[in-house]
């Protein structure tokens, strides 16, 4: 297992636990929001719970006012009967009787009118009213808005009329009811969930309001009505009963803290994502910095140290040819010789910025794929028939090398059997080198990790030619290498772009 594997693998694990830390992280915010919840949906249920005793509360109440209503309307009609009885009666049983239930009204205020509206008698008159004539018709004006009156036969055709009002005590009674309603709407505002809420009658007009930004609601007059129609489509209702027949509603949804909190944990995971990304990002360019430093140090090192035995090998071959060796042989030896002074070039450029000069590219790849092909195995066909002059700015010891190691790697992809293709395109701003071979072929998911250094499929090789290969097309040349189509048994095109 190659060492870009090993780092792969150990990406894979890392993500892998970030996600278990991430999932676990979630898991447990998921099970605090659903805790919260359902303690503020237990709170307002408490709450509607606590509405709705209210509610019979005041249902009773108005059962109490009702039935305290006709109490006071039969202890009225009963007086108005005694008092025809009155004028009826003869012995004096019956009339002790009608003048005790005369008397026994002692609450409700009424007064007897004749058909003429004409004041014949009144009962529970306030004191200082009943002792003017003015007074007593403001009383009847009263006793008119406030109920029907009640008839009275009086005889020979006439008919006599009974108003009334309600008694102190019942007054008392429907102003405590009132307070009873007041309380029960202020309870409303005051929802103790902190969970926005809309009270409204049956008619859907609002009553009252809670949580709500008031400061707002004094400002925009839409905004509650928008407020108001968001709860109806997204919250929750409860419905509250608070007479027969007559039925108000409770619109409420989340709070603002709990939804804060539903949403708090993405937010979270996404500021640490973000800062572990720009980590990463720091870390790999420091790492890679250090790598180009290393690499630069070797190649540097590995140029002088060829230097040497390059100067004893020039010195041997004068040597060789005074003695008269044969010239065909010291030819050879000159050729591997200005090889490895080329390779000694190449390494001390690594880590300077190369001048680059317009060149004919034409005839760099020729000769850079006339020595790959003397060094290649018969058995690999080599095309490539080349434009003519195409000048471009480029390095050629630099250039050379990188069409050596794609060709050199296409052969050894090949098994040292197929065929490699090399063909130039000449555009206006641009020139393309396609260098096809019929080898393996590169899976699509490694296609672009091929350039990554220590990336190998060979059992000795580093990962290092195509890591160089791309830093000096890229960022020696200002150009691109990559991986133009691949298909695993049909072979590999790699694309080489280069500015004219």
């Amino acid at each position: 297992m190659n060492i870009y594997s090993r780092k792969q693998q150990w990406k894979w694990l890392l993500f892998a636990g970030v996600l278990l830390i991430v999932a676990f992280s979630l898991l447990i915010s998921s099970r605090l929001v659903r805790k919260i919840a359902k303690s503020e949906k237990r709170n307002v249920e408490l709450w509607a719970e606590a509405v709705k005793r209210k509610a019979l509360m005041m249902e009773a109440t108005n059962q109490l006012y009702s039935k305290i209503a006709r109490e006071e309307r039969k202890k009225v009609e009963l007086w108005a009967e005694a008092n025809r009885l009155l004028s009826v009666v003869n012995d004096d049983n019956s009339l002790g009787f009608v003048l005790q239930v005369l008397r026994g009204n002692e609450t409700v205020p009424a007064i007897l009118v004749d058909e003429k509206g004409r004041i014949i008698m009144s009962r529970n008159i306030d004191t200082t009213r009943a002792k003017t004539p003015e007074g007593l018709q403001m009383e009847l004006a009263i006793m008119r808005q406030q109920h029907d009156s009640i008839p009275i036969d009086a005889g020979e055709g006439r008919t006599h009329f009974v108003f009334y009002k309600d008694s102190e005590v019942f007054e008392e009674i429907r102003k405590s009811f009132e307070d009873n309603e007041r309380s029960f709407i202020k309870e409303v505002a005051s929802n103790p969930a902190s969970a926005p809420a809309i009270y409204t009658d049956s008619m859907g007009n609002i009553i009252a309001y809670g949580n709500l930004d008031t400061v707002r609601i004094n400002q925009d007059s839409t905004y509650l009505t928008e407020q108001f129609q968001e709860l109806k489509e997204s919250g929750e209702i409860i419905e509250v009963t608070l007479s027969p027949g007559k039925k108000n509603y409770i619109y409420y949804m989340e709070s603002p803290q709990l939804q804060q909190l539903r949403y708090f944990p993405f937010f979270q995971f996404a500021v640490i994502g973000m800062f572990l990304v720009v980590a990463y990002l720091l870390f790999s360019t420091s790492r890679r910095a250090e790598q180009n430093h290393v690499w630069v140090g070797m190649a540097k090192e590995t140029a002088h140290q060829l230097g040497t035995p390059l100067s004893s090998l020039i010195a041997w071959m004068e040597i060789l040819r005074m003695k008269g060796v044969d010239e065909s042989i010291l030819h050879e030896l000159g050729q591997d010789v200005k090889r490895l002074e080329m390779i000694t070039e190449r390494f001390s450029k690594i880590g300077s910025q190369p001048k680059l000069q317009p060149e004919n590219i034409s005839e760099a790849l020729t000769q850079a794929l006339d020595y790959i092909r003397a060094r290649s195995p018969k058995t690999v066909d080599f095309h490539y028939h080349l434009a003519s002059k195409i000048l471009v700015p480029m390095n050629i010891p630099l250039f050379a090398w990188v069409v050596e190691n794609i060709c050199r790697n296409a052969v050894d992809a090949m098994d040292g059997q197929g065929s490699l293709n090399v063909e130039l395109i000449d555009q206006q701003q641009f020139v393309y080198i396609d260098i096809t071979d019929t080898g393996k072929g590169i899976p699509r998911s490694k296609q672009k990790t091929i350039f990554e250094p220590g990336f190998t499929t060979k059992q000795r090789g580093w990962g290092l030619g195509l890591s160089l290969c791309k830093r000096i097309i890229e960022q020696y040349h200002r150009g691109r290498i990559f991986v133009k189509r691949s298909e695993p048994g049909k072979g590999t095109t790699f694309r080489i772009v280069l500015k004219k």
